[in-house]
């Protein structure tokens, strides 16, 4: 199949280069060659713009860093809007606004061209293994069609609802994972505060319910003070201010997610956006010291 690819970083570069190895014809555009090169050596057709990518393709991907780069790429001045041919799929799978997939959905409808939102989670990782969570919003039948593909990226593929659904319970997996995060730290310093070893104390708790992948794996970068970059901190910053936003345009009250928000602003703002999200300790750490 005829597939765009348009976001080569950290997630996106093995999501393209799981779709050429499963043997498909992939076109992509990005700003600078350098991203893009590995998917160019690997077999893939660079083009000189989102549209151009858009008019070789029956399905575009796009994998970028925020929500403004997600509008760019589709409706920019030389955007996939520009380039797609009535019938064709846009499938954006970065992390954005709920509100702004609906209105993307909605003008490329006007073009008769389909799209689903269907954002991931699982990490670089994931990303690599083909092992990824989609959680998918849009028309149930474009859906089934792109399915195939996606089990390519995931493992884990749900049609969760309507255009915008996907983002939504992205940003629903952001408070579970932030909020659970959190809590590790907070065992983490709990137990050092009391004389007891936290490596054991990690141990202990991943025999029994307080077990979770965040305390395996963030935990023990925590007791390490390994805050070397899977998931930086400046995305989840950037995914956090759309879980407040989202949750302040529906009345939704979220006091632990304010709270974590607050811990990752302050990274933020001590200049640590590059590190790892478990560097979250580093803001406890600091609140305990005052």
């Amino acid at each position: 199949m005829k597939i765009g690819f348009i976001g080569a970083g950290i997630m996106g570069r093995p999501m393209a280069l799981n779709l050429i190895n499963a043997g498909h014809e992939i076109y992509t555009w990005g700003r600078r060659f350098d991203t893009v090169e590995p998917l160019l050596v690997a077999g893939a057709t660079g083009k000189g713009t989102p549209a151009e990518v858009a008019a070789s393709a029956e399905i575009c991907f796009t994998m970028v860093a925020n929500t403004t780069d997600v509008e760019q790429v589709v409706l920019g001045e030389r955007g996939l809007v520009h380039g797609a041919n009535p019938g064709s799929i846009i499938v954006d799978m970065s992390t954005s606004a709920p509100s702004a997939t609906r209105r993307i959905a909605q003008e490329l409808a006007k073009r008769r061209v389909h799209m689903l939102d269907a954002p991931v989670s699982g990490g670089q990782v994931g990303a690599s293994q083909g092992t990824l969570s989609i959680m998918v919003g849009g028309e149930a039948d474009i859906f089934e069609r792109v399915k195939p593909l996606f089990e390519i990226l995931g493992k884990n593929i749900v049609h969760v609802g309507d255009h915008g659904a996907g983002q939504v319970v992205k940003a629903c997996n952001q408070v579970v994972i932030s909020l659970t995060m959190e809590g590790v730290a907070e065992a983490i310093l709990l137990a050092r505060k009391n004389g007891v070893d936290p490596a054991k104390m990690r141990e202990a708790l991943m025999g029994g319910y307080a077990n979770s992948k965040i305390l395996e794996v963030h935990g023990l970068k925590m007791l390490e003070e390994n805050y070397k970059a899977g998931f930086k901190v400046k995305l989840h910053h950037k995914d956090m201010g759309i879980v407040m936003d989202n949750a302040h345009e529906n009345k939704a009250p979220l006091p632990g997610a304010e709270l974590v928000s607050r811990q990752i602003t302050s990274l933020m703002e001590a200049g640590e956006g590059e590190l790892d999200s478990s560097a979250i300790m580093k803001a406890l750490e600091r609140l305990s010291s005052q």
